[in-house]
Order: structure tokens, then C-alpha cells, then sequence
């Protein structure tokens, strides 16, 4: 409220952003008076359902957020804007999108849990949209016209009413990031998924809960002791354990994500599922699904971090982050191996990143996060080599960070020669030439 008055009172004239979370049922006019300078719009949280027809007077404005509102239609406006480029309606009741409402300038459309039935052929249009979350919605097909979105990275499908995914989606020539659990086509997969790995079941009472590790969309990680009833508490062993929350995220169903850490087995370079509690099944609103993790030692830590509004679809790293190539080698030969495993197992990770994988100084790796995970079938060779065929830009993507932030170029030249022609195959703009997981991880294996 604060803010609000601040802003009625002229005190905010030059801001660059403003955030106003405090019931807001109508759009606050004084906005405007910010139009030469806000770049900054977080209206998040309100109870706002339509925008005025001058809010096209906002010309600087470069990124707006209307999370968690009452939409019923995503307002034209906004179209009116002349540098918009990050747009967020997460969380409204959105059902319809005029054909003229979005902006050719979007770089990134959330649309995340609304009532959306169908896109316009319009969104063909949007040439510099890199990435668009859509998970949550109820889209029984994607429009033709989307394969004129070049620049398209990453789509988030999952939890909507689609009966397959079209074969323009795998044309694209840069997208990295594909997620698109929850949907009927893929029902016969995931069914099939819980039949090949069982796991024990941990009695919660077995478990002594110690301090939050870390938290994300899908779930919060404790820090926790297992001492299962056979054995005593000072043999108790230290895991980590993943309490998963009920709602959609903006990569889909945390349960879908608990199936596919359940199927993807044991390897060396993924996190390891020792078991689920024993109210997995168990969806009353006094508690939670969980699993219970090996536990990482603390000399692991993020390899990178998440995108932010500027980049978009890549990770970021602080000023002075470097890699050596024998660390660099080592990191991207787990990584690699993890991603081909997965594959093998009709398991496609949907967010190969940095910022979901743990290193030590040594670069051993560990690949988690399986929230955008997503199910195929694996003897059906075209549809796996098209999916992994996506997954490898991202693991190009992921190396060519990597490749860049190298601290020792001159002293080994032709590794790191081969290493950045590895990468550049892996991001070929015609995704049928790219190499698949098994024969990047041999050119790994080569490199010494």
C-alpha cells in the first residue's frame, strides 16, 4: 500500500519498475504518469481482469507481469507496446487470444495454467519468440503457423489435451528445451513407465526432516536421517528428501516429474531415488508425495545459474567462472553418458541446463531436476532420434557455455579445436545432421 500511495502521490515519476501486490480490482491510472521511463511492470497478485485502452502509453515498457490475476482474455493492448518483450499471465483464466493481441516483439510468453483452447495463427508471426510456456492449459493442437517461429528454444506442453505433437515442432532450428508430460498421447508411456522399476517404500516415521537444501516449483528438498526400522538411529543414513507440491508448474505435474526420477534407474551421473514415502499415493491436502535422495556431500555445487529476464534461454554465470578442459571434458563426458542413459530408458530430460547440474571441483556431475521430464516410446526410432535430436542442442548449448568460459585455450588447442566442432555440430540449425547421445559420448571418450 505503500507504493501505491507513493505513486499517487507523484513520488515515483522516473522509476524504471514498480511492483504493486495489494488487491488491486482496477488498474491504477498514476501508472501512466511513469510512461518516459518504466521498463518494469509487476502487477502480480491483484485481482485485475482488463488493462485501459492507454496502456499503450507505456512505450518504454519492456517487461510485465500479470501473474495470479482474473483474465479472462489476454488484453490487445498490449500489442500497443512498442518494446515489449517479456509477458507474464500465469495463474489467470484466460480462454481467448485475439489474433492482433500479441506483440511481434515477445521474446518470452507465459501463459502457464489458464483455460486456453486453442492459439492464434497469429503467434506464427512472433519471428523473435524464444520461449513460451503454455503447460496447464487446454490445447488439443498447436497452430501450423508456429513453424514460422524460428527463433523459438524452449516450449513448455505438459498438462493440456493434446493427441500428439506436430512434425513441425521437430523442423525448428533452434529448439532446445521441449517439455510436454500430462497430455493423453502420452498416458500409454507413462502407464508403461511405472512397470519398470519398482522402489521400496520409506515409512515417513522413518525419517527424522532437518533443513531446507533448497526449493523450486515442483517441491521443497530437506536435508533429512532415514533409519529404517531394522536398524538403529546411530546407523542412520543421511538422504535428501523431496516433499512435491500438488499444483501445475510452469514445466507440468510434479507427479509426472516423480515417475520419470522413479524410471530413469540408477546411473553414476544422475541423482539417485532410494525410495518413496509411504504416502505417495496419498493426495488428501494434510500431505505430500515425496522421494527420498541419496544425499550430494555440500563440495557439489550449481554449475551455472538459471536464466534470468535477459538471457532469456541461457544460463547465466558469474564474472569470473572458468573452466579448465580436462574439467570441462570430464563434466560434459557424465553429463552426456546421464542424457544417453535417459534416452535409452524413452525418458527425454526437457531441461538440460547448468543450473541443474551439481560439480565438484574435479567435475564430476550430477544431473537432476526432472521437472519437465517427459515419456516416449523408445522402440519407435524415428520419434527418439527427433526428440534426442532437440536434446542435443541443449547439451550443444550447454557446451559451447562451457567452451567459452575455457581459461586455457592455447595450451591445448586441438582438444578444445575438436570440442568447439562437437559443439557446433551438436547446435545445427537443420536438426536431422545433429549426432545423437551415443555418438557424442564416443567423440568424448576419443578426445584426450
Amino acid at each position: 500500500m505503500e507504493t501505491l500511495n507513493l505513486l499517487k502521490s507523484g513520488q515515483l515519476v522516473g522509476q524504471k519498475r514498480l511492483k504493486l501486490a495489494c488487491g488491486l480490482t482496477e488498474f491504477p491510472m498514476e501508472i501512466l504518469d511513469l510512461a518516459d521511463s518504466l521498463e518494469i511492470l509487476d502487477l502480480s497478485n491483484n485481482h485485475l481482469g482488463t488493462l485501459p485502452d492507454a496502456f499503450g502509453q507505456l512505450k518504454k515498457l519492456r517487461i510485465a507481469f500479470f501473474n495470479n490475476n482474473q483474465f479472462e482474455e489476454f488484453p490487445a493492448v498490449l500489442a500497443a507496446c512498442p518494446n515489449l518483450s517479456m509477458v507474464s499471465f500465469k495463474g489467470n483464466q484466460i480462454s481467448h487470444i485475439q489474433a492482433e493481441a500479441l506483440s511481434p516483439t515477445i521474446r518470452w510468453l507465459i501463459l502457464t495454467n489458464n483455460q486456453i483452447g486453442t492459439l492464434p495463427s497469429s503467434i506464427g508471426k512472433l519471428s523473435t519468440l524464444q520461449k513460451l510456456m503454455l503447460a496447464g492449459n487446454q490445447l488439443t493442437s498447436l497452430p501450423e503457423e508456429m513453424a514460422g517461429c524460428q527463433n523459438l528454444e524452449l516450449i513448455r506442453l505438459s498438462a493440456n489435451r493434446l493427441q500428439g505433437l506436430p512434425e513441425w515442432l521437430f523442423t525448428l532450428p533452434r529448439l532446445s528445451w521441449l517439455a510436454y508430460s500430462g497430455n493423453p498421447f502420452c498416458e500409454a508411456h507413462t502407464a508403461a513407465s511405472k512397470s519398470v522399476r519398482s522402489l521400496p517404500t520409506i515409512d515417513s516415521v522413518e525419517l527424522e526432516m532437518g533443513e531446507i537444501l533448497g526449493q523450486g516449483a515442483s517441491g521443497v528438498i530437506y536435508k533429512g536421517l532415514w533409519a529404517a526400522a531394522d536398524i538403529s538411529h546411530s546407523e542412520a543414513k543421511e538422504v535428501a528428501v523431496k516433499l512435491f507440491k500438488g499444483e501445475i508448474t510452469s514445466d507440468g505435474s510434479p507427479l509426472d516429474e516423480m515417475q520419470a526420477c522413479i524410471a530413469a534407474g540408477d546411473h553414476p551421473n544422475l541423482v539417485t531415488v532410494l525410495g518413496k514415502l509411504s504416502n505417495y499415493l496419498d493426495h488428501s491436502s494434510d500431505s505430500k508425495a515425496g522421494l527420498v535422495f541419496s544425499f550430494i556431500s555440500p563440495d557439489y555445487t550449481n554449475l551455472g545459474g538459471p536464466p534470468d529476464l535477459d538471457t532469456c534461454t541461457r544460463d547465466t554465470y558469474s564474472a569470473e567462472t572458468s573452466f579448465t578442459l580436462p574439467k570441462i571434458l570430464t563434466i560434459t563426458r557424465g553429463i552426456a553418458s546421464a542424457v544417453a542413459h535417459l534416452h535409452s530408458h524413452g525418458i527425454m530430460h526437457g531441461d538440460l541446463y547448468a543450473h541443474n547440474i551439481l560439480v565438484n571441483e574435479a567435475g564430476a556431475s550430477i544431473l537432476g531436476d526432472f521437472g519437465a521430464a517427459s515419456f516416449y516410446d523408445a522402440t519407435n526410432l524415428v520419434m527418439r532420434q527427433a526428440l534426442e535430436r532437440l536434446e542435443v542442442r541443449a547439451f550443444g548449448c550447454l557446451l559451447e557455455d562451457l567452451l567459452d568460459r575455457c581459461c586455457e585455450i592455447d595450451e591445448a588447442a586441438p582438444v578444445f579445436a575438436r570440442l568447439r566442432r562437437l559443439q557446433q555440430d551438436c547446435m545445427q540449425s537443420e536438426p536431422t545432421v545433429r549426432p545423437l547421445f551415443e555418438s557424442i559420448c564416443e567423440v568424448l571418450a576419443e578426445i584426450l
